[in-house]
């Protein structure tokens, strides 16, 4: 049989009032980045089942949602059960140069992966300037 014998319980327990519990699971770990073009969110989430991710964008505000539930078996009796369980949820505020209509999401092996790619109107452009005597010019807009 296992026992649990710590002398930080009570700093553990502390801390869970921070990080979240197996009632009120923590927020998910995220990182993001840009690659030229493109940025990309990654978010953690080990155990989840794929289906039950939830990505949703409106107005500029990214969410999401999933849910990890722990496996019951009859008979077997949980000794320790410390990783949290439970729904997640997380939200990003994003920038208008991005466009979200062309996000892409993918998840594999516990890490949720977000594709998100600057939009045109937002990249670097030039504009045409007409009339005057000497003709057309072009400069960066």
């Amino acid at each position: 049989m296992l026992l649990r014998t710590d002398p930080f319980r009570e700093l553990d327990r502390m801390f869970e009032q921070f990080t979240g519990t197996s009632a009120r699971p923590a927020v998910m770990h995220v990182d993001a980045e840009r690659d030229g073009d493109t940025f990309y969110v990654y978010f953690d989430l080990p155990g989840v089942d794929p289906d039950s991710i939830d990505v949703t964008v409106e107005r500029n505000v990214l969410q999401v949602q999933a849910q990890r539930q722990r496996r019951s078996r009859d008979g077997v009796e949980a000794v320790i059960s410390e990783r949290p369980m439970g729904v997640f949820n997380r939200q990003l505020f994003l920038a208008d140069t991005l466009d979200t209509e062309k996000l892409e999401a993918v998840y594999d092996n516990g890490v949720l992966t977000l594709r998100i790619p600057i939009s045109d109107r937002a990249k670097p452009r030039r504009i045409a300037i007409g009339g005057g005597t000497s003709g057309r010019k072009q400069i960066k807009g």
